[in-house]
């Protein structure tokens, strides 16, 4: 009998090797799809004026139908996009340190983050590594790794997406009702990005979704407490086997 297919998607500036944790944990009960979002990894950099659209896009033909939908931040939006627009690809809907219908609050931040970009990627980076990593038990090793991939970016291509990142939310939004699959809105509980006031706000907008904060996590929670994360993504995709 076949294996149940699990398609994880990355965040922005990172590539399928943020799944490495979870991946190994996962493989022995479904296989595991980890593909590069387009602008990322092994992809070619993606263009001025790229949409949300355009990197689903680039990776819903690599989703088998039925398959257990899996986004991270960047990644949870073109999830979100996917199961919208493409149903029967998805079973199931987990949204991992997922933003959602940003407050005016929220977005003049993660703008603020955008204009930091533009002017010193470097800076950047090393502010991005301090806001997921800093007060976590994260292995320096698996850190450095984090951050050697946001430094092979072509920097134009991450500033497009990142761009993406800040903005779409506000288009989903009014979209969310219309996602009818079963859904998991989950997230550290110390995400100063993703907070846990989104993920319940992702819950709220979901027909069928339920909200996860997983205790003294931050944003990168798959890197981090990857035991604790496919625990309880395994947990609900058991019980939607078992409805």
């Amino acid at each position: 009998m076949s294996k149940p297919t699990v398609v994880l998607l990355h965040g922005v500036g990172l590539d399928h090797t943020m799944w490495e944790p979870t991946a190994e944990l996962l493989a022995d009960r479904f296989t595991v799809l980890t593909p590069d979002l387009p602008g990322h990894g092994t992809r070619p950099p993606v263009r001025d004026g790229v949409t949300l659209s355009d990197l689903a896009d680039g990776v819903v033909a690599g989703i088998p139908a039925g398959s257990h939908l899996v986004g991270f931040s960047l990644g949870a939006l073109v999830a979100q996009h996917v199961a919208l627009r493409h149903p029967e690809s998805v079973a199931t809907l987990t949204s991992v340190s997922s933003v959602c219908d940003r407050t005016a609050e929220e977005r003049a931040s993660v703008l603020g983050r955008l204009r930091t970009a533009e002017a010193d990627f470097m800076a950047s980076a090393a502010a991005s590594l301090k806001r997921w990593y800093d007060g976590t038990d994260v292995h320096p090793d698996q850190v450095a790794r984090t951050e050697a991939t946001l430094l092979s970016n072509d920097v134009g291509s991450f500033l497009n997406c990142y761009r993406v990142f800040a903005t779409a939310d506000a288009q989903l939004a009014p979209d969310l009702a219309a996602i009818a699959v079963r859904a998991l809105a989950v997230t550290g509980e110390n995400d100063p990005g993703s907070t846990p006031e989104m993920t319940h706000r992702l819950a709220a907008a979901l027909p069928d979704c339920r909200a996860e904060i997983i205790p003294r996590a931050r944003h990168m929670l798959p890197v981090e407490r990857p035991e604790a994360f496919v625990n309880c993504l395994t947990t609900f995709i058991g019980e939607c086997a078992h409805v």
